[in-house]
């Protein structure tokens, strides 16, 4: 009972480390509400303008840039885009005036060594198309708009305007949906920039793979089908893949990335938590309910389950190697944590508990990678060996 009541207190100190870190980290940045954006017609789903959050970078950092999409899925239909557009996810008037930033955003040298004094922007989701929507018709009955690719643009225009068309390095990078639109958007994010400029995208658990389920079809393809069709998102995606496929396939990153001439970083577990719920094993799918336990916690799956999910993580792995072929200037940090977003929290960026692979922990891996120190193509060994994995699933 003693040793159980010392492992007891010693978790306790560890999470009010974690607090203290997160605490530290934290900061009231405001947000900037983007009005002139209105005039070409560059808004949320509700018609309110776009809005981001700017932490300004200090000494070395000055002429550096990191722009980060939030994440947030998509709303595939008139339905489940109205139940976004009155909530932060569809409308600036919802959204929180202030957010602290951390991990890839964070402002302490220590936790965020590489890019801690560079200029620090989080790009707020309301579209609900990973930032490629452009209809120019409102919806006459839901008064929704679909316009994620001119929110995008009005963003980074502005951007630019306050300093960032000097920049000497930039990083688009995302989460999520918002690792989805780096991707998407990382080669005309380049084209932005001064061509001296070192210049690179990160997307975390943004690599959505055009994957099976268990029912042996592919859920998701029609799922971004209809996201892609709602939102117009056709001519918005990158013409490199709409010239050799249908407009939909260009929503995977394996069909998008091996045409990219920008390096790309790519940050995931191949067991992402979004993507086992909601690819593999989606509710539309799971009729049953069978996979409900399992999708929570994968301690809790069957054998025969078990085997389906290893089987998915080499589905993610066969859709990683296409998307980057022999490339070298492609990035990699694949580890086998059960989760969804690992760049935005102290505790898995770059803390004593962040999750390790090869010795090397994420912060680093991605800091040496852009800063040419090393390459980085890091894959890790199957679920359940890592024991460095922390749960820290969340919803896209």
């Amino acid at each position: 009972m003693m040793g159980l009541s010392r492992i007891g207190l010693w978790s306790c100190l560890s999470v009010a480390l974690l607090l203290l870190l997160l605490r530290a980290e934290a900061a009231s940045i405001p947000i900037t509400i983007l009005e002139t954006a209105r005039a070409r017609g560059a808004v949320c789903l509700d018609g309110s303008p776009p809005a981001y959050h700017l932490e300004r970078g200090s000494g070395s950092g000055i002429n550096n840039w990191l722009v980060h999409m939030e994440g947030g899925g998509w709303c595939e239909d008139l339905a489940s885009c109205v139940s976004r557009r009155d909530t932060y996810k569809g409308s600036s008037l919802k959204m929180e005036k202030t957010m602290g930033f951390s991990g890839i955003l964070g402002s302490k040298q220590a936790a965020n060594p590489d890019f801690y004094n560079w200029n620090r922007i989080k790009i707020r989701y309301c579209d609900g198309s990973s930032f490629t929507g452009d209809v120019e018709a409102v919806d006459p009955k839901t008064k929704l708009f679909f316009r994620g690719e001119r929110v995008w643009q009005a963003v980074i225009d502005d951007l630019l305007a306050k300093g960032m068309k000097n920049a000497q390095n930039a990083i688009l990078s995302g989460c999520s949906a918002g690792g989805l639109a780096a991707i998407l958007h990382c080669d005309k994010f380049r084209s932005l920039l001064p061509a001296s400029a070192r210049v690179k995208c990160v997307s975390d658990a943004g690599y959505f793979i055009h994957g099976t389920d268990i029912a042996g079809g592919s859920y998701v393809e029609s799922f971004y089908s209809k996201v892609v069709k709602l939102h117009g998102s056709a001519k918005t995606l990158p013409a490199s893949c709409t010239s050799r496929m249908r407009p939909e396939l260009c929503f995977f990153p394996q069909y998008v990335a091996q045409s990219m001439r920008t390096p790309l970083f790519i940050l995931n577990s191949a067991y992402d938590a979004w993507q086992i719920k909601n690819i593999l094993a989606p509710s539309a799918v799971d009729k049953g309910g069978s996979w409900k336990s399992c999708k929570l916690d994968l301690k809790k799956c069957s054998a025969a389950q078990l085997q389906v999910v290893q089987n998915y993580r080499a589905q993610f792995l066969r859709a990683v190697n296409v998307g980057l072929g022999n490339s070298s200037s492609k990035g990699l940090f694949i580890n086998s944590c059960y989760a969804h977003c690992q760049s935005g929290s102290v505790a898995t960026w770059l803390s004593d508990k962040s999750p390790v692979v090869s010795n090397t922990k994420i912060g680093k891996a991605i800091g040496d990678w852009f800063y040419d120190r090393s390459a980085i193509q890091k894959i890790d060994s199957p679920y359940p060996s890592n024991p460095t994995c922390v749960n820290i699933d969340s919803d896209s």
